[in-house]
């Protein structure tokens, strides 16, 4: 990590948090690539919390030992480390957080002990975020460690806290098929929504054969008669008849073959390319003409960036503001468009009024970080200091360069 661009960044969560503490814990959670609902991410750590608030209690006896502060200290050590700091909870770190705290539980041996159950949810996380090998053998260390405190200290119950210990890496191991299961349903839906879109272009297809070869097959029939009419008879009237239904139809072909194509695409019909960096400074225009503050700085060259990633970056800012027209039209926004070898990073900050307006639930976040996703970017939009955050990034790799 570099320290020199990490620090301020901490110190802007540290900001947040102590002025939006919830918003921006839950905004926390929902970063972490586990791919799990913030819920029942905060219903695995309140377990772990009543086990320990329940196994602190039992040691009332030894206070003033630091023992069951540590214990719980190391069972919430790291949720706020990410919160505060971004670094992202490791399988490895919170394994070693649950042995640490139910050591220091455990040191400290009372009748019927809730301390082992700690063991007993430190296994369900694991082994709900890392692969099953890894999980099996993290779940065989904590059975190490509930025998050698048996074998050491007046401990009985060692079958039932076992038993526990397995019970919570069967939790965890069906937490990861829910998800695998989960990918798997996207992805079937992402086949299905391809094959009917495959069958409607047939369709379409089918439909423009039938309107052409009808309507050509009709005209050519008019234009025959008109040449025959001109040809044999000499009769001007009844060939200029024959050449207005010829038109006629002709028109009317083409009026079918627009209506029946547009059904491809429900976006107004243009040759116009897709927009990409090298006009983002003409979007920011448009905003500051329709009256938003904006300060707005770019550095580094565009051209490195991809068609891709530079209409991925457009977008998620024409979002950004257009959120800021409708929930904070008063505020003042701060654009930062920054590109290198390595990375092309994209920041919209704006303050928010006291009241900001609110225009209902929309997809607009959802969308910009599907966005992101799917080109290996990462975006965090939320509250940041006293007003409101988007920063994105994208990795600027050799073969999005162009190079081989």
């Amino acid at each position: 990590m570099d320290v020199t661009h990490a620090t301020p960044r901490i110190r802007e969560r540290i900001r947040a948090f102590v002025r939006h503490p919830v918003a921006t814990f839950y905004a926390a959670l929902e970063e972490l690539p586990y791919d799990y609902p913030p819920a029942l991410i905060l219903l695995s750590d309140a377990a772990a919390g009543v086990v320990g608030i329940v196994a602190s209690a039992q040691r009332a006896g030894y206070w003033p030992t630091p023992l069951p502060v540590l214990a719980m200290v190391l069972l919430f050590f790291s949720l706020p480390l990410f919160c505060l700091s971004g670094l992202l909870p490791h399988p490895i770190s919170l394994g070693a957080a649950g042995l640490a705290a139910a050591a220091a539980f455990l040191l400290q041996p009372v009748p019927a002990d809730f301390a082992p159950f700690v063991l007993v949810v430190a296994v369900g996380q694991v082994s709900a975020i890392t692969s099953r090998r890894v999980s099996i053998a993290f779940g065989l260390v904590a059975v190490a460690e509930l025998i050698g405190f048996v074998l050491a200290g007046p401990y009985e119950g060692l079958p039932m806290y076992c038993g526990g210990v397995v019970l919570g890496w069967l939790v965890g191991v069906m937490l990861q098929h829910q998800r695998r299961y989960l990918y798997q349903e996207r992805e079937y839906q992402e086949i299905r929504a391809v094959r009917a879109a495959d069958a409607e272009r047939g369709r379409i297809a089918r439909e423009v054969h039938d309107v052409i070869a009808h309507s050509l097959s009709v005209t050519l029939l008019h234009l025959t008669a008109a040449r025959h009419s001109l040809q044999t008879d000499r009769d001007v009237d009844e060939a200029v008849a024959a050449l207005t239904d010829a038109e006629r139809l002709g028109r009317q072909a083409m009026a079918d073959i627009r209506r029946t194509i547009g059904l491809l695409d429900a976006r107004p019909a243009g040759s116009a390319p897709e927009p990409g960096l090298a006009d983002f400074t003409d979007l920011v225009g448009d905003f500051v003409r329709a009256g938003l503050r904006v300060d707005y700085a770019a550095t580094g060259e565009v051209a490195v960036v991809s068609p891709a990633v530079g209409l991925a970056l457009y977008r998620i800012g024409q979002e950004s503001l257009a959120n800021v027209v409708k929930h904070a039209p008063d505020s003042t926004v701060r654009v930062r468009l920054g590109v290198d070898a390595a990375l092309a990073e994209l920041t919209v900050d704006n303050t928010l009024p006291a009241r900001p307006t609110r225009t209902g639930r929309g997809m607009g976040l959802s969308g910009m970080r599907r966005r992101a996703e799917l080109l290996g970017g990462r975006i965090v939009a939320g509250p940041r200091g006293t007003g409101w955050s988007v920063r994105v990034r994208f990795p600027l790799v050799p073969a999005r360069l162009g190079v081989r």
